[in-house]
């Protein structure tokens, strides 16, 4: 069977492969298929559900995502990740505990296999945008960053335990050494951004070193909070959800996909009100606003490690080989370390 023979038998009515036709994910296993689906009817049994309809597939690689009909107004959702994100299964379980205010608490996980399978959250944020008319309030985001920074400070103390899980540690002073992993193993750079890079490692340094030292502690980083990334709210609450890329470490650096998301929308002029609403949350720990505003300057340029780090770990390349999508997209982040941040 290769990547495109979707000739099995069962109920799958659409498979969606996206920009990818032609990469192979677990799915094109029919025993790895067989089993998948044997343990979400099992999950779906503890909670009293059965399918009821045909399921729609989405294969990306870095997840299989399949849509499951069953009886009521909402599907239900199995995730599987490859073992560079196994963590997310884990992860999400815990968060339920945790923050169970913030997130959807999953209906079975297998941490190990990386298999999640979970509620439908109902809307996310890009899709009640896009249907209001016209264009969207410049503050947006404010309320779901106050909020999503108001979880980060609760699972502060939680730091540790999130490494546990195996999420990556990607704290200000890991990132000199992140980056030099990350420079020599891109075959994407040309000579002249390597020449670039190394003249810029001693800033790079410096910048970790002050961001290790701004007062606020380490925390869970989303790392790829876009829109499509959290449930429009339900009583004011919003949800957040997708944990792949996540990371432990400078909580701050978690604003750099969410301002460039707005900035695109609305204009560079938005990016003050969303720094502000963000920080409101971080308020009061002994860090002065110059401080914190300070520490946001220097966490959005070395967000662009963690986002690098991510694409390397979903598209690694074998030993000797070329580069593929993730060295591509490593090399575009790694050039905008160079960039003056725009806040």
């Amino acid at each position: 069977m290769t990547g495109r023979d979707l000739t099995w038998t069962d109920t799958t009515s659409t498979v969606d492969r996206g920009r990818f036709p032609d990469a192979v994910t677990p799915w094109e296993d029919p025993a790895w298929r067989a089993e998948a689906l044997a343990w979400v009817t099992e999950g779906l049994a503890a909670h009293g559900l059965t399918e009821t309809g045909p399921r729609a597939v989405r294969l990306r690689p870095w997840s299989v995502l399949v849509r499951l009909a069953v009886a009521g107004p909402a599907p239900v959702w199995f995730k599987a990740v490859p073992p560079a994100a196994a963590f997310e299964a884990g992860l999400t379980e815990a968060l339920a505990r945790w923050v169970p205010a913030r997130v959807l608490a999953p209906l079975a996980v297998e941490a190990e296999r990386g298999w999640i399978l979970v509620p439908d959250g109902g809307p996310v944020l890009s899709e009640v945008l896009d249907g209001r008319p016209g264009a969207p309030d410049p503050g947006y985001w404010e309320e779901p960053l106050r909020q999503y920074a108001a979880m980060q400070r609760e699972l502060t103390p939680y730091a540790e335990a999130i490494e546990a899980l195996g999420v990556p540690a990607a704290r200000p002073r890991d990132l000199p050494a992140l980056f030099d992993r990350l420079v020599a193993g891109n075959a994407a750079l040309p000579r002249e951004d390597r020449v670039a890079l190394e003249v810029l490692r001693p800033r790079v340094a410096d910048w970790c070193e002050e961001l290790a030292s701004s007062g606020v502690a380490d925390s869970l980083d989303h790392a790829d909070l876009h829109e499509k990334q959290l449930f429009a709210p339900v009583s004011g609450r919003y949800a957040f959800f997708d944990w792949g890329d996540a990371l432990v470490g400078h909580p701050f650096c978690s604003l750099l996909v969410p301002a460039r998301a707005a900035r695109e929308r609305c204009g560079p002029e938005v990016l003050p009100r969303l720094r502000d609403a963000y920080l409101e949350p971080w308020t009061g720990g002994g860090v002065t606003a110059a401080g914190l505003r300070r520490a946001v300057s220097l966490a959005w340029r070395l967000a662009a490690l963690g986002r690098a780090a991510s694409w390397g770990r979903m598209f690694p390349v074998p030993p000797g080989g070329p580069g593929v999508a993730g060295d591509a997209e490593g090399a575009h982040w790694l050039r905008e370390l160079a960039a003056a941040p725009p806040l």
